[in-house]
């Protein structure tokens, strides 16, 4: 391994117990489990698939890593439909037809003196390899990736809503740290990312592809990392409060809904009852207020259902 390939980042991870502290620092707090799969993906240079429910932390992740280790965070947001163009490069066709109406009136007098046809042709060629050159190229977020000046950390977000075909594109990046265009050939990293892929897990992804790739899966939080998560990102909400929040979260994670609360929605449903100066959940408010952790009105009529003995059981206990 070479001194390029030896700095991976401003900052390097010195243990796991670093990563946790680090973490925290940014307001990002995770368990053992997760800080061990981050320290293991830098120290081992692979990159790491992050799977699990929405909004429970996979995307925040990866930016905390990149404030972590001081360096630019670069973001692939995959879609259904995309492409190499897209995600590796493109021909700045526009400024390619300008140049080639600008040559118009110089042709004459580049070829004035060839002999020949093939001469002409020739030349011609030659004219044509230069409107392929890094002029014409925009890089886009996996060729900034690559030939980034010093080391970044690459997001490639939900790589379960791309298609199969722009997943068998990643393995040479994932496996080597290199792509290859036509016109151009190989281009190999100058410092290798750190690569964080997500997945929502909308599809299965290949089995070449896990292989490539350390594996994190991040739950649903328990009780208390969620506790300290809400602590960290909401200070301003009450201790006896935010305890009968991640309660009511709990609970409703029990239920057959179709889709559960995730963190995400605990800490808005946590800045709103902040903001409408609550001190206590009551019956009244936390019917307003349910749109704000369910998104489907099956579930909110679900929940509704619910309250009389959830509160039941608060007072009892």
């Amino acid at each position: 391994m070479d001194n390029r390939e030896q700095t991976l980042m401003k900052t390097r991870i010195d243990s796991v117990d670093d990563v946790i502290a680090s973490f925290a620092r940014q307001g990002y707090i995770c368990d053992q489990r997760t800080a061990l799969a981050v320290y293991l993906a830098a120290q081992l240079q692979k990159p790491i698939l992050v799977e699990g429910p929405p909004g429970v932390g996979k995307t925040e992740l990866a930016k905390s890593a990149a404030a972590f280790l001081e360096a630019p965070l670069i973001r692939l947001q995959c879609y259904e439909g995309l492409d190499e163009s897209r995600a590796l490069y493109e021909w700045k066709y526009g400024k390619q037809l300008l140049y080639t109406q600008l040559l118009r009136d110089k042709l004459s007098s580049l070829l004035s003196d060839t002999e020949n046809l093939e001469q002409g042709m020739a030349r011609l060629g030659d004219l044509g390899d230069a409107f392929y050159s890094d002029t014409f190229l925009e890089p886009r977020p996996l060729l900034r990736a690559l030939r980034a000046e010093e080391p970044v950390v690459l997001l490639i977000d939900e790589i379960d809503k791309a298609d199969q075909e722009f997943e068998a594109f990643l393995l040479e990046l994932l496996s080597d740290f290199q792509i290859s265009i036509p016109e151009l050939g190989t281009v190999r990293a100058r410092h290798r990312p750190l690569v964080f892929l997500t997945s929502n897990d909308q599809r299965e992804l290949s089995d070449a592809l896990k292989r490539r790739c350390l594996h994190l899966y991040i739950p649903y939080p328990e009780p208390d990392l969620e506790r300290r998560i809400v602590a960290e990102r909401v200070p301003e909400l009450g201790d006896r409060l935010r305890e009968q929040l991640v309660s009511f979260i709990q609970h409703l994670r029990e239920q057959d809904m179709k889709k559960l609360p995730a963190i995400s929605e605990t800490l808005d449903w946590a800045r709103a009852l902040v903001l409408l100066h609550a001190d206590s959940l009551e019956p009244e408010l936390v019917e307003q207020t349910l749109t704000l952790i369910l998104k489907n009105e099956q579930d909110v009529t679900l929940a509704r259902g619910l309250l009389p003995h959830w509160f039941s059981k608060q007072r009892a206990g």
